[in-house]
């Protein structure tokens, strides 16, 4: 009985014996349905007068109703699987099939057949198929292989809306899973000691250690989907003070990609922390623009640049090039694309956005459409310290980058940017703004140039969220500058769609901002890594403040706060519409610069710098050396120092 339930097990000659068999109880309900509607209607005695019309009425009723219910592919549906919409499509099945049966028999049919009798047959024919395929549900479920609950985990759901329950529902029917749900948690007063699919909603999210310890409580599944970060945050800190384990269910988006819902049970991540919503793309826009065209991508195998490719790979282009300057690293991404899109023309291209020479080899050689510029320096203390480096790169580089997009006819160029070109404190936020303003200047018509920028995110080499997991794995201590330091985050896919998504909307000549939400402190950051480790922060982990590094700010800025940018149709992009350029020409500034690198003069290049971003503040560890290689020059910048040190 229970292999002929389920439709994984049957062989394929039985699935026409079961076709047939379907066409039969039909039948036969429709049958019983109008003799019993008969029946009642006459209080189970039919007069003489009418009991020749039963028959005739009964062929008319079976007939319609297999048509209609062929016709809207009820006879079709394994019964095992009966939902709530299989039911409404029942009712709505029932309901057109009497219709039409009453239409034909009034027409067609015997005369005299009581009006009364079309409303019964229709109640009892709808109650009858719905019971048959419920019943089918109820038997299968009971049918099912049972695994011992002994080795399963006494779990609560934490979270009784629509996700609650589903994840119930499906963890009932996979039981190998090995989660036994005890109940529900649920902080709505309103859904306190409510039963749902059977289990009590026991309590809310204060009341987890004493419920957990009453149940002997195990595992947590966490199933509120839409939670904000600080909501996610407190859901931990009271499963850690229950002592239980926690995974959580993902967002509508991960589901859409996934299938069922309990097959997507994971361990609670710290993008989960941030609670930012969603991206929502236009994807038939950056498919009219990315499909079948020639797209490169410079820095492919770094966070950003890689994670281009594989955003761009999803959009079929003509071909995606990967430029880099880590042939490893490249490697590995073509290994990757390789195999998660056999399909896609990639061509991996080693070289240095330095070498103009190799740079024009690959323009030439590809001549692609569309340019990504994500190779960049852009770790702030280590730029302290490698300024020329950082002028070298992201200056002269994006310079080279942009001059090879437009000699040969690029359609489009866009600059991955930061929030550190924002009212710059360091070589790297300044050298960054200095390339945004480098592309403005070379708009002439031609290649349309645009620069996106964003603030940190999250994983990126050399970022915080790694380094804080190696701190955390080492026993700690866990290293922050300083308490009050914040920044902006957002994943890496996050970003890389949204720079897409800009990219597709911006004109040219514009530098688009991003959406970043709200600040997150990085002490707050260290500590719900160590609540994700399944430790305590300052008990098992000590956090340790060491100060703020040569050039980094406490507050990161995106442009003023959004208070220079303009909105765009899409709610996470704007425009910024700030910070023109200054009269000298940029092509003789470039040249002045160049020569000040080859120099080697640091007083020289924070005098040049502050020329052309007169917001840039240099830090002291900069202005020291200003000094010691050239006190004039530092006597110029005087002004800016005591800025920089506060």
């Amino acid at each position: 009985m229970s292999a002929f339930l389920n439709p994984a097990t049957l062989p394929r000659p039985l699935l026409r014996y079961r076709l047939l068999l379907v066409a039969a109880l039909e039948i036969l309900t429709f049958a019983f349905s109008g003799i019993l509607a008969f029946l009642l209607r006459f209080d189970f005695r039919i007069p003489q007068n009418y009991a020749p019309q039963v028959l005739p009425a009964l062929f008319f009723w079976i007939g319609i109703k297999l048509v209609v219910f062929a016709a809207l592919g009820l006879d079709r549906g394994w019964w095992r699987y009966a939902s709530i919409q299989d039911l409404t499509r029942l009712a709505l099945g029932n309901l057109g099939a009497s219709l039409l049966a009453c239409l034909a028999i009034v027409a067609l049919g015997p005369s005299g057949v009581p009006r009364s009798i079309y409303l019964i047959d229709l109640f009892i024919s709808f109650l009858l198929t719905a019971l048959l395929r419920m019943g089918t549900r109820l038997v299968a479920e009971w049918l099912r292989p049972k695994h011992p609950q002994s080795a399963a985990r006494r779990t609560i759901i934490y979270g009784a809306g629509d996700a609650g329950v589903s994840l119930l529902r499906e963890l009932r029917q996979n039981r190998a899973l090995g989660y036994q749900v005890v109940g529900f948690i649920d902080d709505d007063p309103h859904k306190l000691r409510a039963s749902v699919l059977g289990e009590k909603v026991l309590g809310n999210g204060g009341a987890l250690p004493s419920i957990a310890a009453r149940h002997r409580v195990e595992t947590a599944l966490i199933a509120i989907p839409s939670a904000t970060g600080p909501q996610m945050t407190r859901i931990l800190e009271q499963c850690h003070a229950a002592g239980l384990t926690y995974k959580t269910i993902p967002s509508l988006g991960e589901v859409i990609e996934g299938n069922a819902l309990s097959r997507q049970i994971r361990d609670v991540a710290v993008e989960d922390l941030l609670g930012r919503n969603p991206v929502r793309l236009e994807d038939f826009e950056i498919r009219s623009k990315v499909e079948g065209k020639v797209v490169l991508v410079t820095g492919a195998a770094g966070s950003i640049g890689s994670e281009l490719c594989r955003q761009i790979a999803k959009f079929s282009p003509a071909t995606l090039v990967g430029f880099e300057i880590a042939e490893s690293p490249l490697f590995e991404l073509e290994r990757e694309l390789r195999a998660s899109h056999p399909e896609l023309n990639f061509h991996p291209e080693v070289g240095s956005i330095q070498n103009t020479a190799r740079l024009n080899d690959v323009f030439q050689l590809y001549e692609p459409s569309i340019v990504y510029h994500a190779a960049a320096y852009k770790h702030v203390p280590m730029m302290e310290a490698h300024v020329f480096e950082a002028v070298e790169n992201n200056i002269f580089g994006t310079y080279n980058v942009a001059r090879a997009a437009a000699a040969h006819a690029a359609d489009e160029l866009v600059l991955i940017s930061t929030d550190k070109a924002v009212r710059p404190t360091n070589i790297m936020g300044a050298s960054k703004r200095v390339a945004e303003l480098t592309l403005l200047a070379l708009q002439n018509g031609g290649t349309k140039f645009i620069a996106v920028r964003f603030g940190n995110v999250l994983g990126s080499n050399g970022s915080v969220i790694p380094i804080f997991r190696k701190q955390i794995a080492h026993g700690g201590p866990v290293t922050v500058t300083h308490p009050d330091m914040r920044r902006f985050f957002m994943t890496i896919p996050e970003a890389c769609q949204l720079v897409l998504q800009a990219s597709a909307m911006a004109e040219g000549g514009q530098i688009c901002v991003l959406d970043m939400g709200e600040p997150v402190k990085i002490v707050d950051l260290a500590r719900n890594l160590i609540l994700l480790s399944g430790l305590r922060p300052d008990t098992d982990i000590k956090i340790e403040f060491t100060g703020a590094r040569p050039g980094e700010k406490l507050y990161e800025e995106l442009s003023s706060f959004f208070e220079d940018t303009a909105p765009t149709r899409h709610e996470k992009i704007h425009i910024y519409m700030g910070g023109g350029l200054p009269e000298r020409p940029m092509t003789a500034w470039l040249s002045d610069l160049r020569h000040i690198s080859e120099r080697r003069d640091v007083g020289a290049l924070v005098v040049a710098l502050k020329e052309m971003v007169p917001d840039y503040n240099p830090s002291a560890h900069i202005l020291k050396r200003a000094v010691a290689r050239h006190p004039k020059a530092a006597a110029a910048t005087a002004g800016t120092a005591a800025i920089a040190v506060s």
